[in-house]
């Protein structure tokens, strides 16, 4: 953008905001403690000028919204204590399949690419035997609960147009198919069960679902679910780390992007490379 065309999205946005609040040029020029005449200069005529410095952080703070956003620079027109509100916040967290918050995030995203992280294999993968097991703790959500929302999730992943892509590490699968680590204690029939299904389900949604597989000794990821290029969610136990502002989730989609880049395993061999774990 050349120093023109600035100046005229300049002129544009300030007279759209005074539109909107219904603020004459004379009380901004009261507010911003600029000459009214300076103000004629700035938003009159073709020729458009470009304020200095001054004048266009009065005009912003008159006016309530970011000097970024009056001279283009950004494309949101909150100041940085309300982008850091809106772009940011924080959602309860129950870890459970069938927590309302990650099916209003999907429902939400209709339509977009969902990726995801796990924090240990992917809900939508796991068998009836699994779930029982590993919510049998949970006393806000129920074994049942979380079946039932796993087969609503599997109906969705049927539906045409699904796109979805999960990262797990290598490690984790493993760690099933020994018994080790989290999935202690967990009768071998039961993870035998999960390591087929997951292979199965594998091929069978593909490529609707796509699941790579990385080493954790190579790259590293938090949790997280992406919806589309509308929200990111990392998960840090008891709550997730919301954030819905632009650059932000395609901060979070490009690290997701690297993990798809480094995985050993892309999504077309991993049920030959999941079953081999047996």
């Amino acid at each position: 953008m050349n120093k023109l065309e600035r100046a005229a999205l300049f002129r544009d946005r300030v007279i759209e905001r005074l539109n909107a609040t219904e603020v004459t040029r004379s009380q901004l020029s009261r507010d911003a403690g600029i000459d009214r005449s300076t103000v004629a200069q700035i938003l009159n005529g073709e020729d458009a000028r470009l304020p200095n410095a001054h004048i266009a952080a009065e005009f912003a703070a008159a006016l309530g919204v970011s000097a970024d956003w009056l001279l283009g620079l950004s494309d949101r027109s909150e100041r940085a204590a309300q982008l850091l509100s809106a772009g940011l916040n924080f959602a309860d967290a129950q870890r459970t399949p069938a927590d309302e918050q990650l099916i209003a995030w999907h429902r939400e995203a209709a339509g977009h690419k969902i990726r995801a992280v796990p924090t240990t294999l992917p809900d939508i993968l796991k068998t009836s035997a699994m779930l029982n097991w590993e919510y049998a703790l949970f006393q806000d959500k129920t074994p049942e609960q979380a079946n039932a929302a796993m087969r609503d999730t599997a109906d969705w992943l049927q539906a045409p147009g699904s796109d979805y892509e999960i990262c797990v590490p290598i490690e984790t699968v493993k760690s099933l198919a020994r018994g080790e680590g989290y999935f202690e204690g967990i009768p071998e029939e039961v993870r035998v069960e999960q390591i087929r299904h997951m292979a199965q389900q594998c091929g069978d949604l593909y490529p609707s679902v796509r699941l790579y597989l990385f080493s954790s000794r190579k790259v590293h990821s938090a949790p997280l679910m992406i919806f589309g290029p509308l929200i990111a969610a990392v998960y840090v136990g008891q709550f997730y780390m919301v954030f819905r502002e632009r650059k932000q989730v395609q901060g979070l989609t490009r690290h997701f992007d690297e993990l798809v880049r480094a995985s050993s395993v892309d999504a077309r061999s991993a049920p030959e490379v999941i079953r081999s774990f047996l």
